[in-house]
């Protein structure tokens, strides 16, 4: 299995891939959406939102934290999750600057 190498890509670039693979899933743009919807919950309600166990949104949880596009605090016996809005910043920064490339790039390809 080949190295990924990533120490030759610019942090920005390191980043937006980290960012950009956490939400290479369904069920966790499915959470995005639903955090976005409700503005904090914990993880029962999202359990009870998607068709998934609690031990998978678990997981999907826990790889949208690592990522920072979504941060918990601890509530009592809980966390409550909210999305980390730094992290949708920097990927709404990215797009905005491709899409203002292409724009004016004006590709015939």
């Amino acid at each position: 299995m080949g190295a990924t190498k990533t120490e030759h890509f610019t942090d920005k670039q390191n980043d937006i891939a980290t960012l950009s693979k956490a939400l290479g899933h369904p069920a966790r743009v499915a959470i995005i959406d639903y955090l976005l919807s409700v503005d904090a919950c914990i993880c029962g309600d999202i359990v009870n939102e998607l068709p998934l166990a609690q031990a998978t949104v678990s997981q999907h949880l826990k790889e949208l934290k690592n990522a920072g596009l979504i941060k918990g605090s601890i509530e009592g016996n809980a966390i409550c999750y909210c999305i980390d809005e730094k992290a949708l910043q920097k990927m709404q920064q990215y797009f905005a600057k491709v899409s203002d490339r292409l724009a004016r790039k004006k590709s015939k390809c």
